[in-house]
C-alpha cells in the first residue's frame, strides 16, 4: 500500500503527525528540493503534500518531473499564512481546485 506523505516545516509537523500521517520536516528551500527528489524515488510514497509555500522553491527541473511522472502524485497545501491574510477563503478554494482539476466551479452557499 502506498504512503501519504507531507513534507512541510517544524511548526506544522506534529498537526500532521497527529493526523497519522508520515511527515518529513524541512527548514530551507535547499532541503526541500533535496528531500523532495528523493521522495519522488521512493517507491512506498502515493501522495506527497507538500506546503505550498515551499513549492515556490521547487526548481523547473523538478516541477517538470512532477508534472510527468505517474506517481507519486505531488499536491500542494494551503499556508494558514495564505488563508489568514484576508483572501477571501472561496475564490482560494476555487482556484485550488481549478488548478487540481482544470475547471472552474462556483462555490455557492447550500
Amino acid at each position: 500500500m502506498y504512503k501519504l506523505i507531507v513534507l512541510t516545516d517544524s511548526d506544522n509537523a506534529d498537526g500532521f503527525r497527529l493526523a497519522g500521517v508520515d511527515v518529513v520536516v524541512v527548514d530551507s528551500q535547499d532541503a526541500v528540493r533535496e528531500r523532495l527528489n528523493h521522495l519522488l524515488d521512493d517507491e512506498d510514497a502515493g501522495i506527497i503534500a507538500v506546503n505550498e509555500q515551499m513549492m515556490a522553491a521547487i526548481d523547473e527541473r523538478t516541477q517538470r518531473r512532477i508534472d510527468t511522472i505517474y506517481r507519486p502524485l505531488v499536491i500542494s497545501l494551503p499556508i494558514r499564512e495564505k488563508l489568514a491574510i484576508g483572501e477571501d477563503h472561496r475564490a482560494y478554494l476555487a482556484r485550488l481546485i481549478r488548478r487540481a482539476i482544470g475547471f472552474d466551479i462556483t462555490l455557492r452557499r447550500g
